[in-house]
């Protein structure tokens, strides 16, 4: 799944630049060593998930100043990925580590998905991380100057679209003729979709949540269908499993409706209602998880902690922000948990965040300033945040549904370029 790490290596990139040039370059020596990249390494390849998602990570590391490895190979290595599917390495037992790649990378470069009756499981899924692989290929190739490589890369990052079924409102499995696969259950986990249902996988859009917001009829339908997700019961179909598996259990355990925060997919959705007019909500949803959630108990985790995504999460959450689109070095605004915090940048300056007010009531900001003037935009940049100063939030109450709520406020989309 694509968001394992991603939030913790965007904390790298923004925290800690050299060293997260040297997990780049073990990247490089992992592509040279083995002739692809790891999507699981432990060590080696391991026939573990899906996706291409080591494209968003050296995307992401390049496009916010990461230097000191070999990029140029890196590039090769994604555009491989995206490419062909044979030569990859074989188990023990002479198996192909399907994980490695892109699984029906054919298909999908033909069909513009993977199909869902051609064998291959998880296909939705598939589809989607690859769509968002694909944004942060064409990102990088447009910064080193590959421009029809970039447009190519950017023109498949659409490719979501292909599997949003507009009569149900979700993303659904779709087969080689076009059709869809029937019947299709929202709840269902597994089959089309790994370790989740649908109800949580059609929000893995991060490269253009504006397009989504138009698929699924505007602001309005866009924010009803958000709020759904929290107020629908916990029910689920796991006749794909034949069992309840420990991801199911603990979104009933969390009692937080559809929203499974302890399996990564959906950890970035409290987050889009900043795209929608209604960051006041992304405001209180995200407080919420942080005080219901998360504790210094030993079950303190609401769930699997998978390579550091679950507290990365934590952490620029309580913060007031979050990474949600790679390789655009925007965090989209949430709500910070402490009163002040200071950051020392990689440069050595220093970044305050005091948020006035600050309680347990007051999670709504009322205002925001950066360095003494107006702040209000639904997102912060990398390179204002590593410059340092002191960005102010005024907390309160009651939700400020003005603050930051116009389409010009909103995070980067593909759709809505800035």
């Amino acid at each position: 799944m694509a968001w394992f790490v991603t939030a913790l290596h965007t904390w790298f990139a923004l925290m800690y630049p050299e060293r997260d040039g040297e997990i780049m370059q073990g990247l490089v020596n992992t592509y040279k060593e083995s002739g692809w990249l790891p999507e699981w390494a432990s060590p080696g390849h391991r026939n573990v998930m899906i996706g291409s998602n080591s494209a968003n990570l050296i995307a992401d590391a390049y496009l916010n100043g990461v230097r000191g490895f070999d990029v140029e190979t890196l590039y090769e290595a994604m555009v491989k990925n995206a490419t062909t599917s044979e030569g990859r390495p074989r188990d023990k037992r002479g198996n192909v580590v399907n994980a490695v790649g892109r699984e029906g990378v054919e298909y999908y470069n033909r069909l513009g998905y993977v199909p869902y009756d051609v064998g291959i499981n998880e296909n939705a899924a598939r589809t989607l991380e690859y769509a968002t692989a694909d944004f942060s290929l064409s990102r990088l190739a447009q910064a080193l100057g590959k421009t029809e490589d970039a447009r190519k890369y950017a023109q498949q990052a659409q490719n979501y679209r292909k599997l949003f079924d507009a009569q149900s409102g979700w993303m659904r499995g779709r087969n080689q003729d076009g059709s869809w696969s029937t019947p299709f259950n929202p709840y269902k986990w597994g089959d089309a979709f790994t370790e989740g249902n649908s109800v949580h996988y059609s929000w893995s859009v991060m490269q253009d949540v504006q397009g989504l917001v138009d698929l699924m009829g505007g602001d309005q339908k866009f924010v009803d269908r958000l709020d759904s997700v929290f107020t629908t019961p916990p029910v689920f179909d796991d006749s794909y499993y034949g069992q309840v598996i420990h991801e199911i259990r603990e979104m009933q355990i969390v009692n937080m409706g559809q929203y499974a925060h302890g399996n990564q997919p959906i950890q970035h959705m409290p987050y889009l209602y900043d795209w929608a007019g209604a960051p006041w909500k992304t405001q209180y949803h995200v407080r919420d998880v942080l005080k219901k959630l998360y504790s210094s108990a030993p079950d303190g985790y609401p769930g699997d902690e998978d390579n550091g995504q679950t507290s990365a999460w934590y952490v620029f959450s309580a913060l007031g922000f979050y990474p949600v689109t790679p390789a655009v070095g925007e965090y989209a605004i949430g709500s910070p948990l402490f009163r002040t915090v200071r950051l020392t940048m990689p440069n050595g300056k220093v970044l305050t965040i005091e948020a006035v007010n600050n309680s347990a009531e007051n999670v709504y900001i009322q205002s925001a300033t950066f360095n003494g003037k107006p702040h209000d935009k639904a997102w912060l940049s990398r390179e204002a945040l590593q410059q340092g100063g002191t960005l102010r939030f005024v907390l309160g109450a009651k939700p400020n549904k003005a603050w930051a709520s116009g389409k010009a406020a909103a995070p980067f989309s593909m759709s809505a370029p800035k």
